[in-house]
């Protein structure tokens, strides 16, 4: 029988070589057999003992692993491991003294402290580092002491004097410059501000609180931003858990403007929407879903359109026993299985990652994809619960609800507008005799069939079990002779109107009755759900955002959250919600502002669109702005990256390829000069003759001059 230490140390072996480790005894060990060695059983100073793992990067001791059964808990170790950080012996080739890394598991715990750090602290991760990574750390790092820094500068009371500086992620957060206030809220303000402070004290998770609307995307942008160029996050996850939430932020982080550089920052660093299984390792930030980086870890292949599933539906489809095995018996779907180590994704992947709709993300299994990396967790919601709270460890940075949002012009407040029947509130009853139709889900095939006795349903069966027509047809005619009179007096066309319903087959009804209702055709109302076909989800919400019709579109959940449509001016709720985050989150699709932001607001975001032209000839006029000479453009030119450069030369010989080639007759401007030049050739006509005539000369034009506004300077006519 295997003892349980056994049982531990041959777990760490696995993890190690999973990890890129050459793993060997001590006895046969060689330090340049790869670029990371762990040693077993290695003999330290007199009575420091044996070190259970040390471990060697590029041939200079690193590091040590202390091992422990099963079950101990790991922070009483760390005093342990700290002893053997100490204890190498004289002469041996070592990168400090003590060693800066330090890490105790019992090969299903595992916890690691960074001695690089300004103030080290263990933390807990998902299995070790790999080798280059730890390279990577002590490469950059300097030999000075912190008790050398130089003349007037000491160690802090929190910092050891035998401490070194270090450029890991954490140390430069703590040079940060300060944060560029133009062009962002007050509330996104202090959101930056908050989150910083939380990543410089060391938090690993923090959680922004910001209202529908108010530019939680944008926020998120600004700080990722800023911490990759000054503080060196080598790579950012964006984890969001709808597909067309992933394109909608792609977008955003294409037309996000640097306020520091004005450059876009997909000119200045990559963004990768992942929609495969495979990492580009020049980008710098990666937008994912949740189920596409679960099946990633899982090592299996993800249809793009199986993105757009709820989480809760998904977890059978990525079961081993494929897509026809993921319920359990009685219909109940199967939970997503447990995450192990890939070696292909290591857990040091990402230095940050930000959960959009951290409330919905968080439950379950689906919280070990944002275990398994050894990175800072931000979360970003509108509807925080208690277990929100809970999982982010009640760092609260940032708490700015609707109704702040409403005080600040942000959003829009709402007016509540009810119709009621009397099934929905009371339900119904069908008498033996008559004849009802029933309908299968699946195929919805129908069939009469004579009640042999009374049915009676209760309104929780209405549009599930019980499908009454009636029901939704006086709903919507109530809704239709109401519109223009007492919802919205005076318009002539139906507003953006989104509609929520029960499920699929309830959604379907009720766009086959509103056509009806309103004398329109396929155009004026769309079903958006899961299992529309004929086209992608993304382009049926984008014509439902940016074209006039649809006007009316009928989903269940797909837009309830996090989807931005700012012409919805209606939200219609035909379901009942138990969940108050997601009612708010519902409600929260129809708050958006429709006219541009304020003036002043968002500069960076102005000069866009029809107006730009216009707005730029004002402030030329104004003396406020000037267009750049030839020798500033080609400065700024100079100044850009490669990859900018080679866009602009890119489209200035695709515009000289599709010019429009010249006539038979040249040209125009040398038929303009042709015919001014024949003009100029031909016979002047010939003058009757007559007296001679006095020369009268015209008079002089009379020119005017503006004079400054400060009367200076001399005018003439």
């Amino acid at each position: 029988m295997v003892q349980p230490e056994q049982q531990a140390r041959e777990n760490i072996d696995a993890l190690l070589i999973a990890a890129g480790w050459h793993v060997c005894d001590a006895a046969i060990a060689n330090i340049h057999a790869a670029r990371g060695v762990a040693i077993r059983e290695f003999p330290l100073k007199p009575g420091h003992g044996f070190a259970d793992y040390l471990l060697y990067v590029d041939g200079k001791a690193a590091g040590v692993i202390e091992a422990k059964k099963e079950g101990v808990s790991l922070s009483g170790v760390e005093t342990q491991a700290a002893k053997y950080t100490q204890g190498i012996p004289d002469g041996l080739p070592a990168w400090r003294n003590p060693l800066p890394f330090s890490y105790q598991s019992t090969g299903v715990e595992t916890r690691f402290t960074n001695g690089l750090d300004p103030v080290p602290r263990s933390r807990p991760v998902f299995a070790f580092h790999k080798p280059d990574l730890l390279a990577d750390w002590l490469g950059h790092s300097t030999t000075i002491p912190l008790c050398q820094r130089g003349p007037g500068i000491s160690p802090t009371a929190e910092e050891p004097a035998n401490a070194y500086l270090a450029s890991t992620f954490l140390s430069r957060l703590q040079s940060m410059p300060a944060l560029e206030t133009a062009g962002l809220w007050p509330a996104q303000i202090t959101a930056i501000n908050n989150l910083e402070k939380s990543l410089k004290e060391n938090r690993p998770r923090a959680l922004i609180q910001m209202a529908t609307g108010s530019g939680k995307t944008f926020t998120a942008i600004s700080f990722i931003y800023r911490l990759i160029k000054f503080a060196g996050a080598r790579r950012i996850l964006f984890l969001v858990d709808r597909g067309n939430l992933a394109d909608q932020t792609l977008k955003e982080f294409q037309q996000y403007v640097s306020p520091y550089n004005n450059f876009k920052f997909s000119e200045e660093y990559i963004v990768q929407r992942l929609q495969g299984n495979q990492i580009d390792t020049t980008a710098r930030v990666c937008i994912c879903t949740l189920q596409r980086m679960y099946s990633m870890l899982k090592g299996r292949e993800l249809p793009a359109d199986l993105e757009d599933l709820p989480m809760d539906e998904l977890g059978g489809l990525l079961a081993k026993a494929g897509t026809a095995g993921g319920r359990q018996g009685g219909g109940k779907q199967r939970p997503p299985e447990p995450i192990e180590y890939n070696p292909a994704i290591p857990i040091e992947t990402f230095d940050i990652i930000v959960t959009d709709e951290a409330h919905r993300s968080i439950y379950n299994l689906w919280a070990q994809v944002l275990e398994y990396f050894d990175a800072y967790l931000v979360g970003l919601t509108a509807t925080p619960g208690k277990q929100t709270f809970g999982f982010f460890h009640q760092n609260l940075v940032m708490e700015y609800n609707h109704e702040m949002a409403v005080a600040d012009g942000v959003n829009v407040n709402y007016d509540v507008y009810r119709i009621k029947t009397a099934i929905t509130e009371q339900g119904g009853k069908v008498e033996a005799g008559y004849y009802v139709e029933k309908q299968e889900r699946d195929t919805r095939k129908t069939r009469w069939e004579e009640l042999d006795d009374d049915f009676a349903y209760d309104p929780n069966q209405l549009d599930r079990d019980v499908v009454t027509p009636d029901q939704i047809r006086t709903i919507v005619r109530t809704f239709r002779d109401k519109l223009f009179s007492e919802i919205f007096p005076g318009r002539g066309e139906v507003p953006k109107t989104l509609i929520f319903a029960k499920d699929d087959n309830h959604a379907e009804n009720i766009v086959e009755i509103l056509r009806e209702e309103f004398g329109k055709g396929n155009d004026f109302a769309r079903k958006i759900t899961y299992r529309t076909t004929g086209d992608t989800p993304q382009n049926l919400i984008k014509a439902f955002r940016n074209s006039y019709h649809p006007r009316i579109a009928v989903t269940v959940d797909m837009i309830a959250t996090g989807t931005d449509i700012k012409p919805v001016e209606i939200v219609f709720f035909m379901r009942a919600v138990k969940s108050r985050g997601f009612f708010e989150q519902m409600k929260g699709r129809g708050v958006r502002h429709q006219a541009r932001r304020p003036q002043g607001r968002h500069p960076r975001r102005q000069g866009q669109g029809p107006l730009r032209h216009h707005r730029r000839r004002r402030r030329v006029r104004a003396g406020q702005d000037r267009r750049p000479s030839h020798g500033e453009k080609a400065q700024r030119q100079l100044r850009a990256p490669a990859a900018s450069r080679r866009l602009r030369q890119h489209r200035r010989r695709r515009h000289h390829q599709h010019r429009r080639p010249p006539g038979k007759n040249g040209t125009p401007h040398q038929r303009r000069r042709r015919r001014q030049d024949s003009s100029s050739k031909r016979r002047p006509r010939p003058q009757r003759p007559g007296p001679p005539t006095r020369r009268i000369p015209k008079p002089r034009p009379r020119r005017f001059y503006s004079l400054p506004l400060d009367g200076g300077g001399q005018g003439w006519g």
